[in-house]
């Protein structure tokens, strides 16, 4: 019968063991300064929209070396440069320790969710690999005391290709909005000034949309452009199929007696958070109550829905118990009234 024997060495016990020997008595030893896995080449993960998604993308790499031929789990991770991986995103895990590869499409998607579309960001790539040996004694480099090796980062640059989308020419604040179905559907919430006409353009082709001469429809080239009545937060959907458009006010703010404006206008307005989906304010509130509305009025407010953080129409008022200065964020569950909903947080700074 093969002989399993299990040895430690130096201050960390590093760990020797007979497995899979050929014959009785054959020893099988780690080092005492096992070498971590690398990373050989790292390309620039820099993807668009009108790039080929069934591309492959290759990331070399070398196993770890405990001083004998062992199986090991890899993970590959990315991080935005100086996180010191703190949030990583796992790219991949799994026995494969040389060649990790992925399609454009599949590894884009993965980008997504926490890189900006369209936008070149500074990332850093590590492997790290994880070494079980299976003795059943509960030492180290057994179960959940598995010894675990990193290698050195590797600097990339990423630029996630986000849905189609028309940017916004001409407003101050960075505007665009995006076609979920690549259908010639574009929408999405704007951030508008009514002393800020804007056209709209096409960033993967270049062409310009705008308004025709008597301001009824979205043509290529056209000629007149399209301006809020108002300024803050609007939903803006172009259809580029038919050339009909729509300026939809969506304003969402804070209102109640712990603010300064009491239960009248204005509101507090929130800003909508792009990448987070939500909305949020930063602001001064006094003890008392607050409810969420829309344009400053009635027809659309949210209140209280249990206290677990929901929302729902026409809910109870939520109380402020302590004057100072709160960061409050909105999520919407369902923006079409009279059933809206949503959950929200309320944070007192100071």
């Amino acid at each position: 019968m093969r002989n399993k024997v299990i040895k430690y060495f130096g201050i960390v016990g590093l760990l020797a063991l007979f497995a899979g020997c050929e014959k009785d008595g054959e020893q099988v030893k780690m080092l005492a300064e096992p070498i971590p896995p690398t990373i050989v080449s790292m390309p620039e993960m820099k993807f668009f929209r009108t790039g080929d998604p069934n591309q492959v993308v290759e990331i070399r790499c070398t196993p770890v070396d405990p001083g004998f031929k062992a199986s090991a789990t890899y993970f590959l991770e990315i991080a935005a440069s100086g996180e010191s991986f703190a949030n990583p995103i796992l790219l991949y895990s799994g026995a494969q320790d040389t060649l990790i590869s992925f399609k454009v499409s599949e590894l884009n998607a993965k980008l997504l969710s926490v890189f900006d579309g369209d936008v070149e960001t500074n990332a850093e790539v590590r492997v790290r690999a994880i070494l079980t040996v299976d003795a059943g004694t509960g030492a180290p480099g057994t179960g959940a005391n598995a010894f675990e090796y990193t290698s050195a980062s590797s600097a990339t640059v990423v630029r996630p290709y986000g849905l189609p989308r028309l940017d916004l020419v001409g407003t101050t604040y960075t505007n665009w909005i995006e076609s979920p179905n690549a259908d010639g559907i574009y929408s999405g919430f704007v951030k508008l000034s009514s002393t800020e006409p804007f056209t709209l353009k096409n960033p993967d082709d270049n062409k310009v949309y705008a308004l025709n001469s008597a301001g009824t429809a979205i043509e290529e080239n056209g000629t007149t452009s399209l301006v809020s009545t108002d300024n803050g937060w609007y939903k803006l959907t172009i259809n580029l199929n038919n050339g009909t458009f729509a300026i939809d006010a969506h304003m969402y703010g804070v209102v109640g007696s712990a603010t300064p404006n009491g239960w009248g206008s204005p509101d507090i307005k929130m800003d909508y958070n792009r990448k987070k989906g939500f909305w949020e304010v930063t602001t001064d509130l006094v003890v008392g109550e607050i409810k969420f509305r829309k344009n400053d009025g009635w027809a659309w407010n949210l209140g209280l829905d249990g206290t677990d953080g929901k929302l729902k129409h026409d809910g109870p008022n939520i109380p402020v118990a302590s004057a100072g200065s709160y960061y409050i964020t909105l999520t919407i569950t369902q923006y079409d009234g009279p059933n809206e909903a949503g959950v929200y947080t309320i944070t007192k700074l100071n």
